[in-house]
């Protein structure tokens, strides 16, 4: 174990390694800042370019973005009102009051501090669970590395919003996504459509950019208006670090609170700075300030939200099960680097469980200490218009997801799955479940094939299988305690409010007519699990028995839901449906989302006639002077600077843009070639 803390702590401190953390950090800080992207974009959008890298320095900038992205949506939540991403949605409450009173320098430095302390208790706590962890895992055996995964899944309950089995139809959607291409026992081909680029499956950076990516820049970039308006720093910053420090034991009550909350998997960002910010409003005997700008009201959710990292770690690195969306994401990329999260973990690539969880703290210092240096600068960033920062993100968004496969088609299906992440948006089908489905797909499958294989069936009779399956069925249940009532009515308000795709109050469709786009969506998913059941049908039994039983079961659930919205009560949450609430909330006119769509698809149809260059240039060009309204001259010098960006990019990393029907007529220099 000495050895393993000695081989981490070289490699942490090598000028490469801190090199690539402070790189994540700034992109983390960057995604942050944006609202509405969050941990699981951003880790989708460094994805390409891990590829290659030595796993140490690649583990590196995936831990710097990780460790920073909740201190980095601060920004938006204080200045804006607008939660940069799902966990600091708590934060808004009393944070925005305090800038609206001129104090918004006071929120962000406690906010600042309060999760520089939260990240660094998180990752004290990871280093000692992976000692006292380590002999307990040694013990596990395929079989229950099976049913861990199972409890997993289980957890989705928690992501669904007002339907649990909704998101467990969402989770078995992401499963069969995840079964595209061979099966891992036999090599038989499945849901490929016959189609060459699905034969190897779906990129992961394809999923996490077209589910969480694409529909949130759509929706911001409906909104005709800058996404905010007038608020100042003033002054303060000095004493929101003693505000910090003055409720030291509420920073170490939340700091615990965030750490077990991560380690619980799938629970995650959405849920903890609510429970963070319900503890401190029950322990405080005045509570008529929270909600009008208590300090304390900033503090709690900031440093939960920041310590939930290190918890979230636990159960990803030494179990294999994603704590958060993101750490979905993160499962992913440490597969891509050839690392195999469980006992490794503990065993031989100790060290880089040290690693992880020493850059976790490091960075969650720096990122700190950034957000202090940078405020000002930073919040200018905050007011600009989005459909001025929109172009340059779609940028980065379809040259990140063309990186997966350097093939086209990454576009053609980054725009498909963006379209069905729009709608799952849209009707309150929770996101991360169908990515944690996603991503643990393949490992329920190889743990289920290699348990038939030593085992049997035999393999469900073992006592920690029998355990850990009986914690999945208490997860079900407590899930469905916490579900809406009948009538629609909010059992638990933790739950209901921090749900990002759902909110407290459910509205939707009640007429059939206004419900005729749910039902609808309703009867594709069927259909698509009716595809999967006769698809799966065919082949062998070990190539058939995972998707088949899962396309069999999400059929009957999503039949449950069909049948709900056709006869439940007008205003449950079944009906719900995000353009009605969104209109019916004033958050846009009630203007179509397809113009916006639009954007997209130009951008990919110019992309696949002249080359992603060209292409480029023409739709930055023609969206600012069109859609931006910035000015013909002023939208042409912005096209060439991201242009100028992306050959730089493409240079330094030897990358090739993707080319059109022109390129292969004509021969063009690089980087139009």
């Amino acid at each position: 174990m000495l050895e393993s803390m000695q081989s981490a702590f070289v490699g942490l401190m090598s000028l490469q390694h801190l090199t690539y953390m402070m790189l994540g950090i700034l992109v983390g800080l960057g995604v942050g800042i944006l609202p509405g992207l969050g941990g699981i974009a951003g880790m989708s959008l460094l994805m390409p370019f891990i590829y290659g890298m030595d796993p140490v320095s690649a583990i590196a900038m995936l831990v710097g973005m990780v460790a920073v992205i909740p201190t980095g949506d601060t920004f938006t939540s204080v200045l804006m009102g607008i939660p940069g991403s799902s966990a600091s949605q708590a934060t808004v409450l009393d944070g925005y009051p305090l800038a609206k009173k001129g104090q918004a320098a006071r929120a962000l430095s406690a906010a600042f501090s309060a999760s520089l302390t939260g990240g660094v208790f998180g990752a004290i706590l990871l280093t000692g669970f992976v000692v006292v962890a380590k002999p307990l895992i040694l013990m596990f055996s395929t079989a229950e590395l099976f049913m861990f995964a199972v409890l997993g899944l289980s957890v989705v309950g928690v992501l669904a919003g007002g339907s649990m089995v909704r998101g467990l139809a969402t989770c078995g959607l992401g499963i069969m996504f995840g079964a595209i291409g061979a099966a891992p026992a036999t090599g038989e081909s499945r849901f490929d459509l016959k189609l060459d680029y699905l034969q190897d499956g779906i990129p992961l950076v394809i999923i996490g950019l077209g589910l969480f990516a694409i529909p949130e820049l759509v929706e911001l970039m409906r909104r005709h208006r800058p996404i905010a308006s007038g608020s100042t720093l003033g002054s303060g910053w000095l004493l929101g670090v003693k505000d910090t420090f003055k409720n030291w034991f509420l920073v170490f009550r939340c700091s615990a609170l965030g750490t077990f909350i991560g380690a619980i998997p799938g629970l995650g960002g959405g849920v903890v700075d609510w429970i963070a910010y319900g503890h401190v409003v029950q322990t405080t005997k005045d509570k008529s300030q929270f909600g009008k700008g208590d300090i304390r009201g900033v503090i709690a959710p900031e440093s939960a939200n920041n310590a939930l990292q290190g918890g979230a770690l636990m159960p990803t690195l030494l179990f294999g099960i994603p704590g958060s969306g993101s750490m979905a994401v993160f499962l992913g990329g440490m597969v891509l680097l050839g690392m195999q999260p469980g006992p490794n973990m503990v065993t031989t690539d100790l060290h880089l469980t040290y690693s992880i969880a020493w850059t976790l703290a490091i960075a969650s210092i720096v990122g700190a200490f950034i957000c202090f240096l940078l405020a000002a600068p930073i919040s200018r960033i905050t007011f600009l218009p989005f459909n001025l920062i929109a172009p340059a993100m779609i940028m980065l968004i379809c040259f990140a997801a063309f990186q997966a496969r350097r093939d086209l088609t990454d576009l053609l299906v980054l725009f498909a799955v963006g379209i069905l992440g729009i709608f799952l948006r849209r009707f309150g089908w929770p996101r991360p479940a169908f990515l944690i489905g996603f991503v643990l797909s393949g490992q329920v499958e190889n743990y289920l094939y290699q348990a038939l294989q030593f085992y049997g069936w035999g393999f469900l009779q073992r006592p920690g299988v029998l355990i850990i399956g009986a914690l999945a069925v208490i997860s079900l249940l407590l899930a469905v305690r916490s579900r809406v009532s009948e009538d629609g009515a909010v059992e638990t308000a933790i739950h209901a409010e921090a749900d990002a795709e759902n909110p407290k109050a459910p509205i939707g469709g009640k007429s059939l007519k206004e419900r005729t786009p749910q039902l609808v969506f309703a009867l594709v998913l069927m259909v698509i699990f009716t595809y999967g059941v006769l698809s799966s049908y065919p082949l062998s039994f070990l190539g058939a028995v995972f998707p088949l039983a899962t396309s069999g079961l999400m059929l009957l659930f999503t039949g449950f839901v069909l049948l709900n919205i056709c006869i439940a009560k007008p205003g449950h949450n079944t009906h719900y449906d995000q353009e009605l609430a969104a209109h019916a909330n004033g958050e846009h006119d009630g203007s179509s989302v397809w113009p916006s769509v639009g954007w997209f698809a130009f951008l990919f149809v110019a992309t696949a006639l002249v080359g992603f260059i060209l292409a480029l240039a023409v739709f930055i060009t023609s969206f600012l002077g069109l859609r931006s309204h910035l000015g013909w001259i002023r939208s042409v010098i912005y096209a060439a600077v991201c242009i100028g960006f992306m050959v730089t990019l493409g240079h330094f990393l030897t990358l090739d843009f993707p080319a059109g029907l022109l390129q292969h007529t004509v021969e063009l220099p690089w980087p139009l070639k």
